[in-house]
């Protein structure tokens, strides 16, 4: 799809250093907010200055072909010149070519925090305001929110994962993520922002995210291009926590040593590191991983780096290029996605897919849009998300356990809705 000039906005953006405005996620106000958050810090945005909506195999390059489209012929002043300030956009992808939509947003305006530096931007057709910053009413949570199964039962569920694993004995593939979703419904229509607070507090170590209607809080950043630098944080291999710290020290140890985790690890890690190789003129993949702990859960994690050709691809089509790594699809990729599409069951739409912001640079940040939901309010009034949760399955799964692990990863965004 090639972008015409007239569907190219002229934008001016500028950018401002502000006094701290206090904790960024306080300020969304309900006209379209998004946001980037790790620790506070990142970005908060509202209001929509354009948009791209692209789908199928082409997705990512036809947002990638607008947005450089757009910074051509933008006017941007930056006064603060960091990582999220001056022109930007933020972008959710379908994990799948087909079905699914995916969006490039550019947001009216923009607040950030990079250390103890705060600054706002503004976009829009012409040079506007810095709006007041303050803190917006608590958003009222989820009126009588009630669960159930979403595509499949956990017991059909179940079936599936040993069907994966005949598959996977039987020597066809080496290992497949599979993922199931789950439905909360409300009375009334559900404002994003109340589980956002409770994501960006509770589970501050992750990437706090909502583009879109696509929100979560997910512990493994795709990639990050900066100033010529790209890493990447892989997730593979999970155990969930007890609440008893000594315990769950014995658990951690236990990870790091299990065969099965490791197996599925290594895969996951190569699969990355292979994907950003054609990218990079150095890379440092570590031969171990580390134990990641989170509040519900403990990953095997490492973080590759390396260092980008001087002509490198933007932080979105390096993206591209590692969706869908082994740790949402598996290995060999090709193989476990036909085998997803053939036997999951449902529609996965924007979860397991690149989530995050870019810059006029082509600096920034994807995550893969995991301990996710994907908000979709009713025209009757009422409100409805959609959670996900998925495990990568190897010859030696077991369904009960992996069912148990499902669980476990709804739990971040199943807590965030609830009103206690």
């Amino acid at each position: 799809m090639t972008t015409s000039p007239a569907s190219v906005p002229r934008l001016v953006a500028r950018t401002q250093e502000v006094s701290d405005p206090g904790p960024l996620l306080d300020l969304l106000p309900t006209d379209s907010p998004m946001t980037w958050l790790r620790r506070g810090e990142g970005i908060v945005t509202w209001g929509v200055a354009a948009e791209r909506r692209t789908s199928g195999d082409s997705r990512f390059e036809d947002a990638s072909q607008w947005w450089r489209a757009v910074v051509r012929v933008a006017a941007v002043a930056d006064e603060v010149e960091v990582p999220g300030s001056g022109l930007i956009c933020l972008g959710s992808f379908a994990f799948a070519d087909s079905p699914g939509d995916s969006v490039l947003v550019i947001p009216q305006v923009v607040v950030g925090r990079r250390g103890d530096r705060f600054w706002v931007t503004t976009i829009g057709p012409e040079a506007a305001a810095i709006p007041p910053l303050t803190a917006q009413p608590l958003p009222d949570p989820p009126l009588n929110l009630a669960f159930a199964d979403g595509a499949l039962s956990g017991a059909d569920w179940e079936g599936v994962v040993w069907e994966a694993v005949l598959h996977l004995n039987a020597g066809e593939l080496d290992k497949v993520v599979l993922a199931r979703d789950l439905i909360a419904t409300a009375d009334a229509p559900i404002d994003v922002r109340w589980p956002l607070r409770r994501l960006g507090s509770e589970y501050a170590m992750c990437w706090t995210f909502h583009v879109d209607g696509m929100f979560g809080a997910t512990p493994e950043l795709l990639v990050r291009r900066e100033k010529g630098l790209v890493t990447s944080r892989v997730l593979a291999g999970t155990i969930r926590r007890t609440g008893d710290d000594e315990h769950d020290l014995t658990l951690a140890a236990t990870l790091a040593r299990s065969s099965k985790d490791l197996e599925e690890h290594e895969y996951a890690v190569r699969s990355v590191a292979e994907a950003l190789a054609p990218y990079c003129t150095s890379m440092n993949v570590p031969e171990t991983p580390f134990v990641l702990h989170l509040p519900n859960v403990m990953h095997l994690a490492t973080d590759v780096a390396g260092v980008a050709h001087d002509s490198g691809a933007s932080a979105l089509e390096l993206a591209a290029a590692l969706h869908p790594s082994a740790a949402v699809g598996g290995t060999p990729t090709k193989l476990a996605v036909e085998m997803i599409a053939e036997i999951e069951g449902m529609d996965r739409g924007r979860y397991a897919g690149p989530v995050g912001w870019m810059n006029a640079h082509g600096d920034g940040e994807f995550g893969i849009a995991l301990r996710s939901a994907a908000l979709d309010n009713q025209l009757n009034g009422t409100g409805r998300v959609r959670l996900f949760a998925g495990c990568g399955i190897v010859a030696g799964s077991d369904p009960e356990a992996e069912l148990a692990e499902a669980q476990a990863k709804f739990v971040p965004v199943r807590d965030s809705l609830a009103s206690g």
